[in-house]
């Protein structure tokens, strides 16, 4: 049976947790701001007018790198208007503040890429994923250990996910978001799977463990199921999507926390410490999205810097 730390100590690695849990729970209150002011929406409609006519021959060219990224000509517009809209407030006396577009700050594309630095670090994450599986996992596991294929899991799996979250910056689109969307909450689902398995050795070949395993497969296998059905087939909720995330996460952190805890009582082994501190390490990456600010030099924001903050972590897991 599951027994947390008890008393003092106990409670207070809990509590960064359940604070966290909350903030991320209560979700955005304020909608885009600068999609609604009227000098933007009076840009976009000029440059269209201008720009985005019937007639091939009298359209702005778009080079061919932004076309291949399905760059249109309405989308330079807004882009173009964004930027023109934020130099002006940031001109006036007093300096008006950025306000986001469309629920995403003014960024300064590269190469097409709207979120250039996101995509950079999440890049990031894949490389430390796909450096776990071929030079941690395959080659130094024994193919007869029983959690071996628990980790080629996580690790592929982390690779397909940080993979579409790249997508996802370079462009974003209805697709892209969903795909970002589903493959970060499978990714967080199999986390929390995979510490259970790991935690109560569900991995072992016994009748009792391989019944808990097919139980505890087939549960989260119908939770990812309604989870994505609620989401395609009823309605397209963030809050619900961030809820449902969060749960799962913290369930985890909890588990591994209480792991490290307890192991480390036990044995006074360093080892011990070591999924403790993952923990942590990305519980003050994940924080960075509550003082989101708007991106430095164009490029730099919380969420890109959350990114950035889990690379790390995932090169020690898998140590």
């Amino acid at each position: 049976m599951l027994s947390f730390p008890r008393g003092r100590r106990g409670l207070t690695a809990l509590i960064p947790l359940l604070i966290l849990a909350s903030l991320l729970l209560a979700g955005p209150v304020a909608a885009s701001i600068g999609d609604q002011l009227p000098e933007f929406r009076e840009c976009v409609q000029i440059c269209e007018r201008e720009n985005c006519g019937p007639d091939p021959e009298h359209q702005t060219p778009i080079p061919l790198h932004r076309r291949l990224l399905l760059w249109t000509c309405p989308a330079e517009c807004d882009y173009t208007c964004q930027h023109i809209t934020t130099a002006a407030r940031r001109a006036r006396d007093p300096p008006q503040p950025v306000v986001q577009f469309h629920g995403k700050w003014p960024f300064r594309r590269a190469l097409g890429m709207q979120e250039p630095c996101s995509v950079l670090f999440s890049l990031g994450n894949l490389a430390a994923h796909y450096h776990g599986l071929h030079r941690r996992v395959l080659p130094r596991i024994p193919a007869s250990y029983s959690m071996r294929p628990f980790y080629v899991a996580l690790a592929r799996l982390g690779i397909v996910t940080w993979f579409l979250s790249a997508v996802f910056h370079t462009r974003d689109f209805p697709l892209t978001e969903r795909l970002d969307y589903f493959a970060a909450g499978a990714s967080v689902l199999y986390g929390m799977y995979y510490a259970v398995v790991r935690l109560w050795r569900l991995d072992r070949p016994t009748p009792a463990a391989r019944r808990a395993l097919w139980l505890w497969t087939a549960l989260c296998a119908a939770m990812y199921a309604a989870h994505v059905g609620y989401l395609t087939l009823w309605r397209w909720d963030y809050g619900y999507n961030t809820a449902a995330c969060v749960a799962c996460g913290v369930v985890q952190n909890v588990l591994w926390s209480w792991f490290s805890y307890t192991r480390y009582a036990r044995t006074k082994q360093p080892w011990a410490v070591w999924p403790g501190i993952v923990v942590a390490w990305v519980i003050m990456a994940m924080s960075l999205e509550l003082f989101d600010f708007p991106p430095l030099w164009g490029c730099i924001d919380a969420h890109s810097l959350w990114h950035l903050g889990t690379i790390a972590p995932a090169v020690l897991w898998y140590k």
